[in-house]
């Protein structure tokens, strides 16, 4: 099912989103990659203020490339969601409700979506260029220094994804293996 939503999503958002459901997501996102995880976490960790608030956020798990001239971003696809694990459940419980990236997830991430009511959506590898198109402004506001793993404010139109992990700990990684065997 087609779904539109807008970012940032409160957890009833949220928890209306099952696994396998088209998405395009509409409003303000965040980037962060690895370097940028770790640093968030190392701030979490020594009580300091993260530098956005994740409270009903959207993390994409992106670190584009050089934008060409005219261009708002440049090629914008999704980095494996493996590398951030050691990091999510912090940041989940401190309230981010979503994440983009690619790839499976750990069980201590999909038990912490579960307990926190949150989402991990996928975007489609290899289709960086084409996903660009609904980045409509892009902004680093923080972490500078870490050039394309800087944190990046999106402005974000009709952005398509899937639910990967719902908020139950669907994972349509395993539903799918299972249909497809089940035919």
């Amino acid at each position: 099912m087609d779904k539109r939503i807008t970012a940032p999503i409160d957890k009833e958002t949220a928890a209306e989103l099952r696994s396998g459901d088209y998405c395009y997501i509409s409003g303000v996102i965040y980037t962060a990659r690895d370097a940028a995880h770790k640093r968030m976490y190392e701030t979490i960790l020594n009580n300091e203020e993260l530098p956005i608030d994740i409270e009903g956020n959207i993390i994409y798990y992106l670190g584009p490339s050089p934008a060409r001239p005219g261009q708002v971003i440049g090629s914008a696809g999704p980095t494996t969601s493996s590398r951030m694990d050691k990091y999510t459940p912090t940041l989940l419980n401190l309230g981010l409700t979503g994440m983009i990236g690619k790839g499976k997830r750990s069980p201590e991430v999909i038990e912490s979506i579960k307990t926190n009511k949150s989402v991990y959506f996928a975007a489609i590898g290899g289709a960086g260029a084409l996903l660009s198109k609904c980045i409509k402004k892009a902004e680093v506001v923080a972490y500078d220094d870490l050039g394309t793993e800087a944190i990046r404010r999106l402005e974000v139109e009709d952005l398509p994804v899937i639910v990967i992990i719902d908020s139950e700990g669907n994972n349509l990684y395993e539903t799918a293996v299972e249909e497809y065997l089940n035919k």
